[in-house]
């Protein structure tokens, strides 16, 4: 193999040349691999191949002199003519050394360019005939040349700042040499061109053309050298920062390797793929956990993104994906649990084991979602927690009042700052199972703003065919919330959205009874607030006379909590006495005698059937939020033109109701035994007491009516009879809400007669028996039947 041994002697020789030595027509000839040798420059060369070594041999033997010319192909190794350029160089053989594995070592040097006629290679080695080239003289004008001359100059300077490997010796001869082709050819034997660039310079005769070839191949070789430069500064710069990254990391971990810290955060990344895998989430959310671990890998520790991403790492794997607990599907023991927990609600309580008997059934019914709608007090999310109790599931309550931002349902997006998942998946992740009972409190209280309705975003999380795949945006993934069980509660359910009250089943939690309220008491609220108070049960005996007491005079609840308040309120007073009296402290008895010793004067005084019959006062059944109450509506009349004016701080519907049985007794005057004259004579004034409670509501119409024709007709209303329905113009008695709480407001006044739209006799299906028997019922569909029950039998008229 010929190649070039040694680029670092490529310098321009000065010992022969042209005119000193006589070329021949025939010379051996040496071909070459991937070099181009041009005239005046040595070169050092290693010859391997037989017939050019025997060439060399030839050359020593003669004139030392021999033709350089490069290979078109470099594969081959015998080449021909077609194999070899046309142009070459003559070349001396200044030294030859043999190399001991039989390659020879020559030193050579360049003596004219010559053009190839014929190549012969039949022989021992290949000669061939030759014309030496004779550079012409140039015809450009010396200004041309001397500026072609500087610019290449110029060019290699520029090309050996720009990092390209040229000597130093070299640039000084380049300095010195004014020869424009010796220039060109010096130039591009530096430049480590390809063959074919190279080729291309030996081919020009001209020397002024020659050196402007030279000069476009040395533009692009800046243009290169220039961007290679450019690729150099930016990887270096990138290099130097991780480089002093790296050697500040080496530092820190040698720190925290004497502080027996350890690398914390390869660790903790150990732990987070561990986790992963473990908790056997869904592809999908075991892919994306994956790609951020990795991208956290590639993160520097200290940045806020880091901290970001690892509190998300952190919920994402200890959300529970597969754990589930399993549920309790014996009925009798859930039955059990349910009755101990709470006393009554049947209802409830039945619906609770229908819903447990299908799971037992079926692994995973899509149960609808219950709401639990009732006065304050009555139990709902107590009896929530017992059904979790009976279920053997984890309860989580969320409280939705006031909510009015829709992040708190679905989640805040990642890119903020302070981001968390929405209050379901908080949920979700506190109860530390999958199938948790989950508690919306308050439901009905759930606001809307420029932040979102947070109301449409439960509508996916309370719906079955939808939150299997419920979508937090903080978690960026979907989690199914088909195994969890939802129940909501509300006060009232006019403020829920509809949609969303579509998606729930109603269950009405009304008012206690007098009896409810004193078993409850018994079973659960004095045993409770013993404990609390530090007393053991011997310490105090609360007599049943005492808890009606409390019940009647002390509390006017629909439900438990104020009672509950008053329990404790004794039992505080009880706890004072016993550490005050140490040792000769004795059991406490509290009775109906002595129940203002602990509580003092009654707050309650409750209203009572009136004590006699009375013209133009009725008594009325009303709902309100803690329960049912009874109001009396009063009418008078006095001298005027014929007007009504109703008063008692009333709403719009009240006011209309007052209004039609005004109408209807004027327009059913001559029925109703009232004298026409006094309609224009006289004003109607009808009040209903208690004028700083706002009151509202159609269900006081044939009560108002009542009150206004016992006015006009001078008869006098049974004081034992209470009245709720809503009147129209024709007469008519519409059913009314609230019955139950209306009733048990009745019990507690005393009234043994109750007057219902004929509508709502279904309604007493829901009483509690002991109230059946307490109340005498008259069933009415015209204001007519109400009259004749309300009214006592009018006195015959003396004849004048």
């Amino acid at each position: 193999m010929d190649d070039l041994g040694d680029f670092s002697e490529h310098l321009d020789g000065t010992d022969v040349n042209e005119t000193s030595m006589q070329i021949p027509s025939e010379l051996p000839v040496l071909p070459l691999r991937d070099i181009v040798i041009y005239p005046f420059m040595i070169v050092p060369l290693f010859v391997s191949r037989d017939k050019s070594i025997r060439a060399v041999d030839e050359a020593l033997s003669e004139n030392r002199m021999i033709l350089l010319a490069a290979q078109k192909d470099v594969d081959i190794e015998e080449p021909e003519h077609d194999d070899i350029y046309e142009t070459g160089t003559v070349a001396v053989i200044m030294r030859m050394l043999k190399l001991p594995d039989g390659r020879i070592r020559i030193l050579t040097q360049g003596l004219s360019r010559a053009k190839v006629d014929s190549i012969s290679s039949d022989g021992e080695f290949v000669k061939a005939s030759l014309t030496p080239i004779v550079e012409p003289s140039s015809s450009s004008e010396p200004l041309e040349i001397e500026a072609l001359v500087r610019n290449v100059r110029g060019s290699m300077e520029k090309a050996a700042g720009l990092g390209k490997n040229i000597s130093p010796e070299v640039l000084a001869i380049i300095a010195n040499l004014d020869d424009a082709g010796r220039l060109a050819d010096l130039s591009a034997s530096n430049l480590e061109l390809r063959v074919e660039d190279a080729q291309s310079v030996l081919d020009i005769f001209d020397p002024i053309e020659r050196l402007r070839r030279v000069n476009d191949l040395l533009n692009k070789e800046i243009d290169v050298l220039t961007v290679q430069q450019e690729i150099n500064t930016q990887a270096r710069g990138e290099i130097d920062r991780s480089q002093r990254e790296y050697f500040l990391r080496q530092q820190l971990k040698a720190i925290q390797a004497e502080l027996g810290e350890g690398n914390e955060l390869s660790e903790e990344i150990d732990q987070y793929r561990e986790k992963t895998f473990k908790s056997k989430m869904p592809k999908q959310a075991e892919e994306e956990t994956l790609r951020q671990i990795r991208k956290l890998e590639r993160m520097h520790p200290d940045t806020a993104e880091t901290a970001t991403l690892r509190n998300w790492l952190d919920v994402m794997t200890n959300l529970p994906w597969a754990v589930t607990s399993k549920d309790n599907l014996n009925l009798r023991k859930a039955q059990t649990i349910l009755d101990e927990d709470h006393y009554g609600l049947e209802r409830v309580k039945e619906r609770i084991i229908e819903a447990l008997a299908v799971r037992k059934l079926k692994e995973k019914p899509k149960g609808s979602i219950l709401c639990l709608v009732g006065p304050p007090g009555v139990g709902k999310t107590s009896l929530g927690r017992s059904i979790a109790r009976a279920l053997n599931r984890k309860f989580v309550r969320l409280s939705l009042g006031g909510l009015h931002d829709e992040a708190e349902i679905r989640g805040h997006r990642r890119t903020y700052v302070g981001a968390m998942p929405g209050r379901i998946i908080q949920a979700i992740q506190q109860a530390e199972t999958n199938n948790p009972l989950i508690m919306l409190d308050e439901i009905d209280k759930v606001g809307a703003d420029f932040r979102g309705d947070p109301s449409s975003a439960l509508l996916e999380v309370l719906d079955p065919e939808q939150n299997f795949a419920f979508r937090d945006n903080y978690l960026n993934v979907t989690f199914d919330l088909s195994n969890a069980m939802f129940m909501t509660t509300a006060n009232i359910l006019d403020t829920i959205q509809p949609a969303l009250r579509d998606r729930m089943e109603t269950i009405q939690l009304t008012g206690y009874t007098q009896e409810e309220k004193l078993e409850i008491a018994k079973r659960h609220l004095l045993p409770k607030q013993i404990d609390e108070n530090g007393l053991l049960p011997k310490d105090i005996k609360l007599a049943d006379t005492a808890l009606k007491t409390m019940i009647s005079a002390y509390t006017q609840e629909a439900g438990l909590r104020q009672l509950e308040r008053e329990i404790g309120k004794v039992c505080r007073k009880v706890a004072r006495k016993k550490a005050t009296l140490g040792k000769r402290f004795e059991s406490v008895r509290v009775n109906k005698s002595n129940i203002e010793e602990f509580l003092r004067t009654p707050k309650i005084f409750p209203e009572e059937a009136l004590k006699k019959h009375q013209v133009g006062v009725v008594t009325g059944l009303a709902w309100t939020a803690v329960g049912g109450d009874i109001l009396f509506i009063e009418a008078i009349k006095t001298k005027g033109k014929g007007n009504l004016v109703l008063t008692g701080q009333l709403g719009d519907v009240m006011k209309e109701s007052g209004q039609a049985a005004f109408s209807y007794a004027k327009a059913n005057a001559a029925d109703l035994d009232i004298n026409l004259d006094d309609l224009e004579k006289f004003d109607i004034h009808v009040h209903i007491p208690e004028g700083a409670i706002p009151k509202d509501g159609p269900s006081a119409g044939i009560t108002m009516a009542t009150a206004l024709v016992s006015v006009l007709s001078g008869r006098k209303v049974r004081k034992d009879v209470a009245m709720t329905g809503e009147i129209t113009l024709r007469g008519n008695v519409l059913p009314v809400g609230g019955v139950k709480e209306k009733l048990l407001a009745a019990t507690r006044a005393k009234i043994k007669t109750v007057i219902l739209p004929a509508p709502n006799e279904r309604n007493l299906e829901d009483l509690p028996q002991e109230i059946r028997d307490d109340l005498n019922f008259i069933f009415v569909e015209d204001v007519k039947h109400v009259f004749d029950a309300a009214f006592l039998p009018a006195r015959k008229r003396a004849k004048r």
